[in-house]
């Protein structure tokens, strides 16, 4: 079997499950919207903090799949399954921290100067998601795992099964059914997330336990107590991975709370073209994902030939991939934008932004691969110290200063002055800036291992 055709059948599945819990925030973004145009407002910021939340700390688990696809190369099959054990203890703190920020949102909120309307919505979706925390981050664990292992199959079958009972919970608890149940309006998002988070990781744990092909991992065994070492090799990946994946969630989430000052109107635009770009960004994640866990296998089984046969198949997959999907866009944005409301203008705003989702994809492309691939060769912070000085320096500040601090000169409106326009056109150079950064260091850390 070509490496191609592993990475493409493994990032398909991948691809098929990150789309369906995609497709969670997708259909609340719908069902939001035709609640009350203040709920999808409310949701833009609402999600936007969650997801730095949330997101941050799957950062640091999903820096764990090299360890463990390294050590599965390595035919350490026990070890892998100590390790898996080791991680619990790591899932444990992460969900302490992060239901603790997610509950006390006063700070951020006031600091942003979120319009007062939308602040009780936020504040109630934030404190139901918070005590669904623990079951997303065991099930991303394990979500990793299969990744490590090349067999993500069994993930995306279960997130498929929780979207099906994602739809119907959302449409039902925040829209209601006349004389039966009363809308909650959009905190019933936020229990409908709940309730498919905890079917998710019950589904997780229940495979472990019954299915054949995770007994020569011997994962379900007795829980040791902690160890230094295992705890500090997955500190030492993940907290750097995770706080590079905070910097570009926190670049995001700020520009979401900084739009949220331009009214409903361009909040709800920008929550439009947000969804969209995530989605799209789940097609170079999943070929990124496919192809970090076959570098480390082969960088586990000390064969650096096929790692680097895999990583140079893998990048031609995702920008090949990322030019169509920014063409396709670049020719649907308003019919896409349409889909997610009947208001004119938020339509029409929401797909001259989509226009520069399209710029703004290839990039995201390329380094998401880059920081993938690095990882597997064991380098994480610099990606860190990129992200910070592109992403917050020219992407979050660039956009703020173009949007509330230039003056109205001839340039000023192509700039997108006053408009979430902005935030977007430097969002767009800050990922081509690490981009370009990242894929160089890349290249480096290739031949540094080839010698």
């Amino acid at each position: 079997m070509s490496e191609r055709h592993v990475i493409l059948r493994h990032a398909s599945m991948v691809l098929v499950g990150q789309l369906a819990v995609m497709a969670f925030s997708i259909t609340d973004s719908i069902v939001a919207g035709r609640f009350a145009d203040t709920a999808l407002a409310a949701l833009s910021v609402a999600a936007a903090t969650y997801v730095t939340v949330h997101i941050s700390l799957m950062g640091i688990l999903q820096a764990l799949l090299p360890i463990w696809a390294q050590l599965n190369g390595a035919s350490r099959k026990t070890e892998v399954g100590q390790s898996v054990r080791q991680a619990l203890y790591l899932v444990a703190l992460l969900s302490a921290l992060g239901m603790w920020a997610l509950f006390s949102p006063d700070a951020l909120l006031h600091w942003t100067r979120i319009p007062q309307e939308l602040e009780s919505e936020v504040r109630a979706y934030l404190a139901v998601v918070a005590l669904s925390l623990p079951a997303s981050l065991l099930f991303r664990m394990y979500g990793t795992l299969n990744q490590s292992l090349g067999k993500p199959r069994l993930v995306t079958v279960v997130q498929v099964v929780a979207l099906l009972v994602k739809i119907p919970l959302s449409i039902v608890l925040v829209l209601g059914i006349p004389g039966v149940i009363e809308p909650l309006g959009l905190v019933g998002c936020a229990w409908a997330t709940f309730v498919v988070n905890y079917l998710m990781v019950g589904i997780g744990i229940w495979l472990i336990k019954t299915q054949d092909f995770y007994q020569p991992y011997e994962i379900w065994q007795r829980l040791e107590a902690p160890s230094a070492s295992h705890l500090k090799h997955f500190l030492k990946l993940g907290i750097p991975s995770g706080l590079s994946i905070g910097v570009e969630v926190t670049s995001f989430t700020l520009m979401s709370l900084f739009i949220a000052r331009m009214g409903v109107q361009a909040t709800a635009s920008h929550q439009i073209a947000s969804n969209v770009a995530t989605v799209l960004y789940m097609v170079p994640l999943a070929l990124s994902i496919a192809t970090s866990a076959r570098v480390s296998y082969w960088l586990g089984a000390q064969d650096t030939t096929q790692s680097k046969h895999a990583l140079r198949t893998g990048l031609l997959l995702v920008v090949s991939v990322a030019c169509v999907l920014s063409a396709l866009l670049g020719l649907a944005r308003f019919e896409i934008a349409r889909l997610y409301t009947d208001s004119v203008p938020i339509t029409s705003l929401a797909a001259s932004l989509l226009a520069w989702v399209c710029f703004y994809h290839l990039a995201d492309a390329v380094q998401v691969f880059s920081v993938f691939i690095l990882r597997s060769f064991g380098i994480t912070v610099l990606p860190l110290v990129t992200y910070a000085l592109c992403l917050w320096g020219v992407g979050l500040v660039g956009g703020y200063t173009v949007a509330y601090g230039v003056e109205a000169h001839t340039w000023a409106h192509w700039l997108g002055q006053r408009s979430p326009m902005a935030f977007w056109q430097a969002a767009s150079v800050a990922l081509f800036l690490s981009a370009m950064i990242l894929s160089m260091t890349l290249r480096h850390a290739l031949k540094r291992s080839a010698s």
